[in-house]
């Protein structure tokens, strides 16, 4: 079983797009979502909007806000609009999207996968990463609980990817492939932080 994509997807993809010149692709951070959005391949809609309605159903708010701003370079801004408008928001474009194409097949088998076997080991990566701050390493906890370890961890890693300071120990990049491995991740998923590795 694999997933749809080697590469990273869902709401953590989402995040990625929030670079230093996201604006000059955009006017609005759902425009530039609706953009990003490839034709033709309704896996990755489906994908976004599973992983917005999961975190909108199961954290408040704050928490949300909290992982949007450590999973994204530049945006979406909170000063405006709060961490539950802008997931209902990425829902809302992802229902746009899907409502203007022929039948979309849905997500099945591993593209399904939530990773609820997996939930104490996802919560112990992320416990002891001192270079994230308590309120993070909360959030992310909180996402594996009331969300799913597996979306906490796609959140973690892009988290990770960002966060300056950040790195892991080859024995933690070697846990977290093993995690990546059981949730029938791409081959790009976890090594998108590889770069992170400290040399022994």
């Amino acid at each position: 079983m694999q997933r749809f994509t080697e590469f990273d997807f869902g709401v953590p993809w989402v995040m990625s797009f929030f670079h230093q010149d996201w604006s000059y692709e955009a006017d609005t951070p759902a425009e530039l979502v609706a953009r990003r959005l490839p034709d033709g391949a309704g896996e990755y809609a489906l994908a976004v909007r599973r992983d917005a309605r999961t975190l909108l159903d199961g954290l408040p708010s704050q928490t949300l806000e909290v992982l949007w701003t450590a999973g994204s370079q530049y945006g979406p801004s909170f000063r405006q609009t709060t961490g539950a408008e802008w997931t209902r928001t990425v829902v809302d474009v992802c229902d746009t999207w899907l409502a203007a194409r022929a039948e979309v097949p849905p997500l099945t088998g591993a593209d399904t996968e939530d990773g609820l076997a997996h939930r104490d080991a996802v919560v112990a990566e992320i416990e002891p990463l001192g270079f994230l701050t308590a309120e993070v390493r909360r959030a992310l906890v909180d996402c594996a609980h009331e969300c799913t370890p597996d979306l906490a961890l796609r959140v973690l890693l892009r988290v990770v990817e960002y966060t300056p300071g950040a790195s892991l120990s080859q024995e933690q990049y070697k846990r977290l492939e093993g995690i990546g491995s059981a949730l029938h991740y791409g081959e790009f998923v976890v090594q998108n932080v590889e770069f992170l590795v400290a040399d022994d």
